[in-house]
């Protein structure tokens, strides 16, 4: 993963945001994400190709509280950013970096020890993580020390089964994780699946808060979109291929992918670039920013998804947002995603909306009424600002 050094990055203006459409909190703990790999997504860094679903969410949600009054920080790797930054009312607090440190001997430091500092500099009153790591543990221990309130967001339906995440490659982490999981104050989950889970797995009992997207002021979505879109990280588990083979069933349709590699599947990248230069209908954009990926949204008639698993992609979110219908290989609980098993079923499915206008339109506003009544960033705000109340009943009024 590229680094760059001396990075300063100055707020950008945001649109005003509204207030919950049914609760007000009635005080305004200092709330901390404790997100590692989030800087590039918070910050727009063109220089580093990482934009990752739970990224994604910390850094929306971090925006949204900033904007309506909570005091609001961050700890981050180390990316080249100044020690301490302010972005859009956010403080971010540096870690360690990603390469810092002797194998086997970098988990206590600088990890470990530098994390802790973030910590303590960070002086919140309730620390957020979300998506499944080592580091739910570590905050959670620290925030028992410290008197402090925990949150595990799940980011993920793999989050809460009993393999604990695919992607916890060490068994020690997974077993911080676990443990961090039964010492959080509180679990958030983002369906019902991941409640269900979480409960029968390990014996918490979650709260649904489901993700949220803001729509940003320049979106510009208008009847002459016409691309059949898929947006992701090219790894194995989101089965980009599978777009491609949808791809060649629907020559006359204009379809375009948005993702760069994931680390360590660089040979799926290459794959599928080369058989998208052998498809005349297919462009591929390569690594974009979460910026730069909204106005390919704009350009949007349909979005693929033709992932293995998910929670709920912040793609959906974003297709939504605008009636954007979409069609999946997987089955988010949503009563507005088309479900097909494979591409067969997946050209039917976007060929059938693509070609009838009044179905399409009839699809495009359920998304769209959809979104506004689950996923808008005054519901998400309203509830977390219930679930704050209940962890710190006693804190000052902001």
């Amino acid at each position: 993963m590229p680094l760059r050094r001396g990075v300063v990055v100055k707020g950008r203006p945001e649109r005003e945001l509204p207030g919950p459409a049914s609760y007000v909190a009635r005080t305004h703990p200092h709330v901390c994400f404790v997100a590692p790999h989030a800087w590039p997504v918070l910050a727009g860094d063109r220089t580093i190709e990482f934009v990752g679903g739970a990224e994604v969410q910390q850094s929306g949600l971090a925006r949204l509280f900033a904007a309506n009054g909570y005091r609001v920080s961050m700890i981050c790797m180390d990316f080249g950013q100044p020690e301490r930054v302010a972005i859009d009312g956010v403080t971010v607090h540096r870690a360690f970096r990603p390469d810092a440190g002797l194998p086997l001997l970098r988990f206590a430091h600088p990890r470990l020890t530098s994390m802790w500092r973030a910590l303590e500099a960070a002086g919140a009153d309730i620390y957020y993580c979300r998506a499944a790591s080592m580091w739910v543990g570590v905050v959670a221990e620290y925030c028992r020390l410290r008197g402090k309130r925990a949150i595990y967001a799940g980011a993920s339906d793999k989050d809460f089964v009993p393999q604990v995440g695919g992607q916890i490659r060490h068994g020690r982490d997974r077993w911080l994780y676990r443990r961090g999981l039964a010492r959080v104050h509180a679990i958030v989950a983002q369906n019902e699946q991941q409640r269900l889970d979480c409960l029968r797995v390990h014996g918490r009992e979650a709260r649904i808060v489901p993700s949220c997207y803001r729509l940003p002021a320049s979106a510009q979505a208008g009847q002459g979109a016409d691309r059949v879109l898929w947006v992701g990280v090219m790894r194995a588990g989101k089965q980009p291929e599978l777009f491609l083979e949808l791809a060649a069933r629907l020559p006359h349709r204009r379809c375009v992918m948005v993702g760069g590699a994931a680390e360590g599947e660089a040979e799926v990248y290459e794959r599928v670039r080369a058989r998208a230069a052998a498809l005349p209908n297919v462009e591929l954009t390569g690594f974009l920013t979460l910026a730069e990926v909204e106005d390919w949204f704009d350009r949007a008639r349909l979005l693929v998804n033709t992932s293995r698993f998910e929670g709920m992609p912040n793609t959906f979110l974003q297709a939504w947002a605008r009636g954007v219908p979409t069609v999946a290989t997987v089955d988010v609980g949503a009563p507005v995603q088309r479900v097909a098993s494979g591409v067969d079923a997946l050209a039917g499915e976007a060929e059938g909306l693509l070609a009838d206008a009044g179905r399409w339109t009839n699809a495009s506003l359920a998304c769209r009424a959809y979104f506004e009544r689950t996923y808008s960033p005054a519901e998400a705000l309203g509830r977390y600002a219930r679930l704050f109340d209940e962890l710190m009943p006693d804190s000052p009024t902001a």
